[in-house]
């Protein structure tokens, strides 16, 4: 028989692996998630500048580990099964739920990316207006046809058909499928590609609204347009902006982006994307789209390969001008006088000088540091559609 202090001893024991096997088990991993910060207070809680990914990687850095990548952007849309997600039955576009076998990995997935960056914002892409071949059975009433019957071509370059979003019953299939992705707890809202202001949108958009509550958000692929009838129910812009050739496109970038800033809802999420005009060492241009969206807005940026290239849509570099150097916007910009516009961040200030503008000098009374050339000094001049981080002293 064991003496009374042994056994109180091994009760102890005993205890303290409960406790422990308990913080490894499920639910513990629920008390953590409930304990992490909400969407707004992860939105609210980077610092910048903030980079976004639209679907495909940064592919530069390449001895990295791929998690640790993808988490050096704050917020990232792609498809559900990125995550290892797997709709059940054989049709995605039928389908009403996930397999719940599928859906605690993708949990796991997405604490990881959280560890590595806990401020990660993640959206699944909800298809509405085209999909590939197999996504519906071939005869199904889902498919667009044409007056003589036949299948409406949707996205060219992957070969997807159109579906039509105009039918009711669709609609509310969506918005199903739109509950369907929140309930798994993997993500934290739905992107929608294609977008415009009209009627069957605008329905389309009211129902997913309803069905994932006012908390989720909802990014909707405007491109460089205003939406005035949508922008209620919508979080923020997917800016694709495959036109950034002339001022003129740069500056309805702007006015597009200030414009989404005020009128689309909170927490605002948006994010302006454009693309290289010959190589990945645009440079100038990567950073005119940095200075851009964080001049204008508190949104995320991302310069990426044309789509009409033949490797996969929106793969880009990593760009050392991207490492978090500003910590957060004290308060909104201003125009300089000269044509361009600054904005001035707790470590720093931002320049943006937009396309079409002269070049332009910036002095300060002690010496700075500019991100693009890492150079330490009181005087530095900046060209036309381009624009430049300044660090004060002491923050390199």
């Amino acid at each position: 028989m064991m003496c009374p202090r042994l056994l109180m001893l091994i009760a102890l024991v005993a205890i303290l692996v409960a406790g422990a096997d308990d913080e490894a088990g499920p639910a513990a991993g629920e008390q953590h998630q409930q304990v992490q910060p909400t969407v707004a207070e992860r939105i609210e809680g980077r610092t910048f500048p903030s980079v976004f990914q639209a679907w495909n990687p940064a592919d530069n850095l390449k001895s990295e580990d791929k998690l640790v990548t993808v988490a050096r952007h704050d917020l990232l849309f792609h498809s559900p099964r990125f995550f290892g997600l797997k709709w059940d039955g054989d049709h995605e576009g039928l389908a009403e739920g996930f397999r719940p076998e599928t859906i605690a990995p993708a949990r796991q997935m997405r604490q990881k990316l959280l560890r590595h960056n806990s401020n990660m914002i993640f959206l699944a892409e909800l298809r509405y207006r085209d999909a590939y071949r197999s996504f519906l059975p071939q005869d199904h009433r889902w498919w667009k046809r044409d007056g003589q019957g036949k299948l409406v071509m949707g996205w060219e370059e992957g070969g997807y058909i159109q579906l039509d979003f105009h039918q009711p019953e669709y609609r509310r299939h969506l918005a199903l499928q739109a509950q369907a992705i929140m309930q798994t707890g993997v993500f934290d809202g739905i992107m929608i590609d294609w977008w415009s202001d009209d009627e069957d949108r605008l329905k389309l958009v009211k129902a997913i609204r309803e069905s994932i509550g006012d908390k989720a958000l909802i990014l909707a692929n405007a491109n460089d347009r205003q939406t005035p009838q949508t922008a209620p129910f919508i979080n923020g812009y997917f800016m694709e902006c495959y036109r950034s050739k002339t001022a003129a496109d740069w500056q309805r970038i702007a006015d597009t982006l200030r414009w989404a800033e005020v009128h689309l809802r909170q927490p605002r999420i948006n994010c302006v994307e454009t693309w290289f005009h010959q190589s990945r060492d645009d440079l100038s241009l990567m950073r005119a789209t940095t200075a851009l969206t964080l001049v204008f807005s508190n949104g995320y940026c991302l310069f990426s390969d044309p789509n009409p290239l033949p490797t996969p849509d929106h793969l880009h570099n990593w760009y050392r001008f991207w490492d978090k150097r500003l910590g957060k916007p004290v308060r909104a910009f201003v125009s300089r006088g000269d044509g361009s516009f600054e904005r001035e961040f707790e470590n720093g200030v931002v320049i943006y000088n937009p396309m079409g503008n002269p070049a332009v000098t910036i002095s300060f009374p002690q010496p700075w540091t500019n991100v693009a050339a890492n150079r330490m000094g009181n005087r530095f001049v900046i060209d036309p559609a381009d624009g430049d981080i300044f660090l004060k002293p002491r923050q390199r």
